[in-house]
């Protein structure tokens, strides 16, 4: 008996005119009109006979395959059962990376639904947003993420179940629910170009974009970046700092391990003491992490195990070179860089090996395409400008007019600016867009200009990113005060005042305070004059 579906996405999917060219022309990414991602990640290893190799393992304990794929079943019936479920409906994901997570993740897109996982660390400021834009129905959530969670879900319209977790303790009440339940469950198997799931990214205004990809953008990845560049192979470990909420970590953590037999190894804190930690401890071969963790590594490699590494994958900002060679001379790995973008799902440009280029991100993954565009949206085989890019992976925005921004004539357009040299190799210039990157994480301005100006003793503000050694950048705000000059308290006050009202990595690490902002004669803020200061 077919289902009763969900159209909730699909009905607010941009109009395929403003849609990228999708490529499938490669043997490796000729999908089946029907299939679950879910099923062809996790249950084919089962059906396989390689149920046994260790799935996920982390400080609390380790899981098979098959153990992995009953849980997830388990929790797929509960879903549709006690939640009623129905496929195209969108399930919440909250918690840091936890092997009861990735099995949750599993369980909603065998259960049909569109998964929406969000970092532990948002706010429920920043919640609320995503729970209205993607219409939520259930959630599944680690309790230890409640208090931000409930202030959202208290206001959400739409949400109707919703179950909560104890990270790997197996103490909580989904797992209690699952434990009472029966583990038989029948994926639910549908287009392959149906909805999986809602990745949310900020954009420049600050509001949320929630980005949609389908069940074969969740294997693209693994079978054109993972598989051509990081030539993975069975039993390797793959380990790193980024949230799976976040498709960096996603892929990193669960779409390549699971591809190619591997082994997720996660950490709840990927801090660099952390990763360093988990390396010796678990034998990681694979490792993901942000250029400026990298570095905050460096001064601690000594003494510490990391014999086991094979492959270090640098992604998230740009690899300045010094990093490059200061953790090559180091520890005799070249970071094998890349870009990617939520709306692309992962990395399209990258190399790893004796491919790498001194100072370049790398060449373009088999079965993407890649180009610079000139100031008339012409593409470019050589030059700089902006980097546009399509491959079986693209941006569909869910009901956002920003979609006519980022797809231009059939070319996903990142906003970075790129050169493209001879050999067709492509390499960073700048940031085109008012984003700051901070140690791998996109912050938009806007979002914490909104925060500090509910701060009464701020009148004007203008936050922008400044060159940070560390970091890559940092976050700076630029405040006129209410009233008077600001010192060194007020500084720290309105530092404070943001990590309570927006994710904490989000506040400004710098405050400038200011008599006036530069504008135009309309009135307008000149962010661009105080980014040249900073600069210069």
């Amino acid at each position: 008996m077919e289902h009763k579906t969900d159209s909730f996405v699909s009905e607010r999917l941009p109009d395929a005119s403003q849609w990228p060219r999708f490529l499938f022309d490669r043997p490796e990414l000729e999908y089946p009109d029907r299939f679950n991602a879910a099923v062809d990640l996790l249950d084919g290893a089962c059906a396989k006979g390689e149920g046994d190799r260790i799935a996920v393992v982390n400080d609390a304990g380790e899981w098979t395959y098959c153990e992995l794929k009953q849980l997830s079943d388990r929790i797929a019936r509960l879903l549709v059962e006690d939640g009623k479920l129905v496929p195209g409906n969108r399930v919440l994901l909250r918690g840091p990376n936890s092997y009861t997570l990735i099995a949750c993740w599993f369980a909603v897109l065998k259960a049909g639904g569109v998964a929406v996982t969000t970092m532990p660390m948002l706010r429920a400021g920043e919640l609320a947003p995503i729970l209205a834009k993607a219409r939520v129905s259930h959630a599944l959530v680690d309790s230890r993420t409640l208090q931000d969670w409930r202030q959202a879900a208290d206001a959400a319209d739409g949400l109707r179940w919703t179950a909560t977790f104890d990270g790997d303790a197996g103490t909580g009440a989904l797992e209690t629910l699952v434990a009472e339940g029966s583990g038989d469950f029948t994926p639910h198997i549908g287009p392959g170009d149906a909805p999986a799931l809602i990745a949310f990214t900020s954009g420049t205004t600050g509001m949320p974009k929630g980005c949609v990809h389908d069940h074969r953008a969740l294997l693209a990845p693994a079978d054109t970046y993972a598989r051509h560049i990081l030539k993975p192979e069975p039993g390797l470990r793959w380990c790193g700092s980024p949230p799976v909420a976040f498709t960096f970590g996603l892929g990193a953590l669960v779409l390549f391990p699971f591809r190619f037999l591997g082994t997720s190894v996660t950490l709840e804190a990927g801090s660099p003491p952390n990763l360093l930690a988990a390396i010796a401890r678990h034998k990681v071969d694979m490792l993901f992490t942000a250029p400026t963790a990298y570095k905050a590594m460096l001064p601690h490699l000594a003494g510490a195990d990391i014999a086991s590494l094979r492959t270090c994958v640098s992604a998230g900002e740009h690899l300045p070179p010094a990093i490059f060679e200061a953790w090559e001379k180091a520890t005799g790995h070249r970071l094998v860089n890349g870009i990617g973008a939520t709306e692309m799902m992962h990395i399209f440009i990258s190399a790893a090996g004796d491919d790498i280029r001194h100072g370049a991100t790398g060449k373009v993954v088999p079965g993407y395409e890649a180009c610079v565009l000139d100031e008339n949206d012409n593409p470019l085989s050589e030059g700089e400008g902006r980097l546009a890019v399509r491959g079986p992976t693209g941006c569909r925005y869910l009901d956002d007019a920003r979609q006519a921004n980022y797809v231009v004539d059939g070319w996903n357009v990142t906003g970075d600016t790129y050169r493209v040299d001879a050999a067709g190799y492509f390499h960073y210039v700048s940031r085109s867009d008012d984003i700051i990157v901070s140690s791998g994480y996109n912050i938009a301005a806007p979002e914490v200009e909104n925060a500090l100006l509910t701060h009464e003793a701020v009148a004007e503000c203008a936050v922008v990113g400044t060159p940070d050694p560390d970091r890559g950048m940092i976050v700076k705000a630029f405040v006129v005060c209410t009233c008077g000059e600001g010192d060194a308290g007020l500084a720290k006050a309105l530092q404070d005042h943001v990590k309570a009202t927006i994710a904490p990595y989000k506040y400004p690490r710098a405050v400038e305070f200011v008599p006036e902002l530069p504008k135009t004669l309309t009135g307008k803020v000149q962010r661009y004059r105080l980014r040249e200061k900073e600069v210069s």
